[in-house]
């Protein structure tokens, strides 16, 4: 049931150098729940998140190209710890979905018309015969301005993004799921990219990524 949440893709190339870097740590440690926290924390913190490194090639999902940049979107990120999971024997799997941002959305707004952000990448995680959601999307630094409680996981309970920040105001609102996915399925992301932002989408057509 769980064996294709652990095969080795094109995108999860978790036989890489750049993987095998990410999963030096963990793969010595004893328990599954040790391993999933492990690698948890390292992508949320290591790879500042940025909404704004929007791929539409192959090459932009490949785990080991993910693990170059500095900074990353939410798929992306989902992506890496993905591949750090699979590398020690932990299924997992992506998961799409759609959300809105309610603070600090200027720059977003003004390019996209709209606080809702399509996809949005998650990461679901086989322990104790469960599965499991987290979003390793927002490191601990960004959720110091934002005012926002970090998120924190190791496969016992899910762990999705803040619906409030510290001062009840309103951060992220989940709208839509659009299920969970063995691989990267590129076409569908940019076919959810293009019919949530179909001018933004003509106007970069063609490129090789969306940065704005």
């Amino acid at each position: 049931m769980t064996t294709k949440y652990l095969k080795k893709t094109y995108y999860f190339d978790y036989d890489s150098s750049q993987i095998q870097d990410l999963t030096k740590e963990a793969i010595q440690l004893t328990s599954n729940q040790e391993k999933i926290e492990n690698l948890y924390l390292k992508v949320r913190d290591n790879w500042r998140y940025s909404p704004f490194e929007i791929g539409l090639t192959e090459e932009h999902y490949k785990a080991s190209t993910i693990a170059k940049k500095e900074k990353a979107h939410c798929i992306d990120k989902a992506i890496l710890l993905i591949a750090g999971l699979r590398a020690v024997n932990i299924p997992a799997r992506l998961r799409l979905a759609k959300v809105s941002n309610h603070i600090a959305t200027e720059r977003l707004e003004a390019k996209l018309g709209t606080n809702e952000l399509a996809p949005h990448g998650l990461v679901d995680v086989f322990h104790n015969g469960k599965w499991k959601k987290c979003s390793p999307a927002f490191n601990k630094e960004l959720c110091a301005i934002y005012n926002v409680d970090v998120l924190d996981f190791d496969g016992t309970e899910d762990s999705v993004l803040q619906e409030y920040n510290k001062d009840s105001h309103k951060f992220m609102t989940y709208l839509e799921d659009y299920g969970h996915f063995e691989d990267v399925p590129l076409d569908y992301i940019k076919s959810i990219f293009k019919d949530n932002y179909p001018d933004l989408y003509k106007t970069y057509l063609g490129s090789k990524d969306i940065q704005f």
